[in-house]
């Protein structure tokens, strides 16, 4: 197991508590995935492409300047339309990967493309971060990259503007980021890419299927059609008009502070069809003990201020985690939480936060290999670390809403996928019908 390293606490943030049950309508920022896998396909197609309401964040900006950084022809001064036109990639050029996943595991096979040596590396704990099997699998299609002795990063991709491509076996048993990483550039590879899953079972299956909606749309020939297998053609990527929805795992948060309530939140401008697993979230919801809707309004989250204990797999849907089992521990039984070893290797390794911050403030949480079990204590009020996770911040904001006192050591950390959190939460959590 990971050893869990408490950072130097940044300006102390006390969440919120709300007056009664909220009430609120609203329109969050688009989703880090869409947004990071749109920049991606953008910059390596051969007409122009734009991002309409992009996540502007952190993880989006720095995947955004890490292609600007290897001669991506960008212009990101619109809040509601990113820009991107064809160019010729080239190094040497230094991409800053931050804490994002999205950085460190889809540019490497972009810098393969780029003319010159591309250096990665981010903040220190992204060091930690699994990236081996990804990296020995773009070996494995003609790439030549240096890494650290552990297998991460830093790392130096020796770009020669071509990459062969070919058959490559992985084990993304850790990230499904691994086969999103390998099949995004793909098309470009001189003889296309055959990518077998050979480890355990996938985690986050649907944001691969994301991917592969997302590749087909800008015109890439995939076939998908054999579990754990998929097989990309070269061929030329036309730009697209990105639409990018509102994102699945920051609205967790808000649709919570319904449940823990007892009130209701709409999100508006969702998508009657969306390329986010939107039916495993509304399917949790009502597990939870509360309602979800879709109309014409966007997706709207009512509860009755009384939460179900669950046994769920959430191997699917893994990002939610920390906000589900900070809504387990306010539960009427207990829950079981489990498929998720991976989130280990997440920004900290979640489960053993969530087992060291839930205990702190009165639960009895119970970490498994591959979850946690949890059963309801009354909660007091305490400081939370947050371990520079957006997710583990938001899990304490929930709990914040009916439990006086939860500081968060550092809410900052949110600016990651959403920086108006906090004033989207203070909101929220004054607004009572």
């Amino acid at each position: 197991m990971p050893t869990l390293t408490v950072p130097q606490p940044y300006e102390p943030w006390t969440a919120p508590t709300a007056a009664g049950p909220v009430a609120a309508t609203l329109r969050l920022p688009g989703s880090k995935s869409m947004t990071a896998r749109a920049l991606v396909l953008s910059a390596i197609s051969a007409t122009t492409a734009s991002v309409r309401r992009p996540l502007q964040a952190r993880d989006t900006t720095l995947m955004a300047a890490g292609l600007a950084a290897m001669g991506a022809d960008l212009d990101t001064s619109s809040v509601e339309r990113w820009a991107v036109r064809p160019a010729t990639l080239r190094g040497p050029a230094h991409v800053d990967v931050g804490l994002a996943g999205t950085i460190m595991r889809f540019l490497p096979a972009v810098a393969g493309l780029a003319d010159g040596p591309v250096t990665f590396d981010g903040d220190p704990h992204a060091r930690s971060r699994p990236l081996g099997p990804l990296l020995d699998g773009l070996r494995t299609v003609g790439l030549r990259i240096d890494a650290a002795t552990t297998g991460g990063l830093p790392i130096t991709v020796h770009g020669t503007g071509r990459i062969p491509g070919g058959e490559v076996a992985i084990d993304a048993s850790k990230s499904s980021q691994f086969v999103s990483g390998l099949l995004l550039a793909a098309p470009r590879f001189t003889d296309g890419v055959l990518v077998r899953h050979v480890g355990g079972d996938l985690p986050s299956a649907p944001h691969v299927r994301m991917t592969v909606r997302m590749l087909r749309a800008a015109g890439a020939a995939v076939d998908d059609s054999v579990p754990d297998v998929w097989r990309v053609e070269p061929g030329e990527l036309t730009g697209q008009e990105w639409a990018i929805e509102p994102d699945l795992s920051g609205a967790l948060p808000f649709f919570a502070a319904a449940l823990v309530t007892g009130g209701e939140v709409t999100l508006s401008d969702w998508p009657q069809r969306s390329a986010q697993p939107v039916e495993l979230l509304i399917e949790l919801i009502d597990q939870l003990g509360g309602r979800a809707e879709l109309t014409s309004a966007g997706l709207t989250v009512r509860g009755t201020g009384t939460l179900h204990g669950i046994t769920a797999d959430l191997r699917q849907v893994s990002e939610l985690t920390p906000v589900i089992a900070a809504l387990a521990t306010l539960a009427d039984g207990p829950s079981r939480l489990t498929g998720v070893a991976h989130i280990r290797g997440h920004e900290t390794d979640r489960l053993a936060a969530l087992a060291a911050e839930l205990g702190g403030l009165g639960a009895e949480v119970t970490e498994l290999p591959d979850g946690l079990e949890i059963a309801p204590k009354p909660l007091r009020g305490g400081r939370f670390h947050t371990y520079d996770d957006h997710r583990m911040a938001h899990a304490a904001a929930v709990l914040g809403l009916v439990v006086p006192g939860i500081e968060l050591t550092d809410v900052a950390c949110t600016s990651k996928t959403l920086p108006e959190f906090p004033t989207l939460w203070t909101t929220t959590a004054g607004g009572s019908r």
